[in-house]
């Protein structure tokens, strides 16, 4: 595998795969005259497969896009910022479909082969006119350079600091395969597929179902591993377009998985650039659960820890209350034995099994405190529920900031 470039850091070098195209432009959705409409086009029929949302309040963007996909012809998606259309009922349906079928028009195939995404205030009706008059320009623009594919990527943001997106080359038998993404988010992200917004595109030769079997193994293991402030989004869509334009397929089991693990690779790093820009964060927490008899096991205690405010408050003060993690796994509804469980912050032992440890309390404080990233491990040796199984899951610190901003966010 080669040719990666990681999110948040050298975006500027991300390339599409061959026979994709993308856009950012301008229409006006948002009042700060920043872009806000994104296309992502493939020149030729494209599978896709995609994982939304789990609640139940959804965006009309979310009903249209799960009602096409998987799919083997698709051609393209085109992403609004500045307003989720969510919770408009009939008329967002019908706006999310008249934007499907502009660009549509404007590449000559039909609309059930567009999908859509939106992004933005809840509960405020499309200012169709402006979107309908920028889409044809924004076809106009597309183009396979890096640079557009920057302009895509910006144009998705709302309260996101820098642009997500990255590329993986893999090298198979038959030749080179790209696989290269997008994403924003910086806020809400509580994932039960999936967590803000991600296009994920291949010139790989793919199924619709090897896309959609791919697609959720990936998320499962990135997308669905984050969380800034356990909200779960009404607009959450991760899409994966393979459009073959390289002309290789997989030949092998391992070649399948080693274009499974590049998509894999790709969201990891569009999914933790989410956390690194999370709102008001001064803190990127990696948590590492391990010794479960099962992987669920360890994703619920990692993501039980990983969601308390006590927890991420604690980080944010560098206070390693350590007790506050412990008190977190202990209610995440795993059976396990207290007297079983070590726990490290930054490397440093507190607790071991089931007894707190001496440590240099002031120590650890000022390495929480001057690094910005912090790695907890809880691992468990013997006892119910211990086996071999680990999670690994991202969060951020939660901040004054973060209450600021999300204070002042329609006002």
């Amino acid at each position: 595998m080669s040719g990666a470039s990681s999110a948040g850091a050298q975006e500027n070098h991300a390339k599409l795969p061959k026979g994709f195209r993308a856009s950012g432009t301008t229409c006006g959705i948002k009042v700060s005259g920043k872009s806000d409409l994104s296309l992502f086009v493939s020149d030729c029929d494209a599978s896709g497969a995609g994982v939304f949302t789990q609640n139940r309040v959804c965006g009309a963007p979310v009903t249209v896009s799960k009602s096409r996909v998987p799919g083997s012809e698709l051609r393209g998606v085109i992403v609004n910022s500045g307003n989720s259309n969510a919770c408009t009922g009939d008329p967002g349906l019908a706006d999310a479909r008249k934007m499907t079928a502009a660009v549509a028009s404007e590449l000559s195939c039909d609309a059930e082969q567009i999908l859509i995404c939106s992004t933005g205030v809840i509960g405020v009706p499309l200012p169709m006119d402006c979107i309908l008059r920028g889409i044809p320009h924004a076809v106009s623009q597309l183009c396979s350079e890096s640079q557009s594919f920057m302009a895509a990527a910006t144009a998705m943001m709302t309260t996101d600091t820098f642009a997500k997106l990255c590329h993986v080359d893999v090298q198979l038998a038959g030749g080179t395969v790209r696989v290269a993404g997008v994403a924003k988010g910086a806020a809400m992200i509580a994932p039960n597929m999936a967590t803000m917004l991600s296009v994920i595109m291949t010139d790989a030769r793919l199924t619709p179902e090897q896309c959609d079997w791919v697609l959720r193994y990936a998320v499962d293991r990135t997308f669905n591993c984050i969380s800034v402030d356990g909200h779960t989004s009404t607009s959450d869509t991760v899409l994966l377009l393979a459009n073959g334009a390289s002309g290789v397929d997989a030949q092998t089991d391992d070649e399948s998985n080693q274009i499974r693990d590049a998509v894999m690779n790709v969201c990891q790093a569009l999914s933790t650039s989410i956390i690194r820009d999370a709102e008001g964060c001064s803190h990127f927490v990696t948590i590492d659960v391990t010794g479960l008899s099962s992987r669920d096991q360890a994703f619920r205690m990692a993501r039980s820890i990983a969601d308390s405010p006590l927890v991420k408050t604690a980080i944010a003060g560098a206070d390693p209350n350590w007790g506050r993690i412990v008190s977190a796994a202990g209610y995440a509804g795993v059976p396990f034995e207290p007297s079983w469980v070590t726990l490290k912050i930054n490397g440093t032992e507190v607790y071991r099994a089931g007894v707190p440890v001496v440590f240099k309390a002031a120590e650890l404080s000022a390495s929480m405190r001057e690094n910005r990233d912090v790695h907890i491990e809880f691992s468990v040796a013997g006892g119910p529920s211990s086996g071999m199984e680990r999670a690994r899951f991202w969060t951020s610190d939660l901040t004054c900031e973060y209450v600021r901003l999300n204070s002042e966010y329609t006002t």
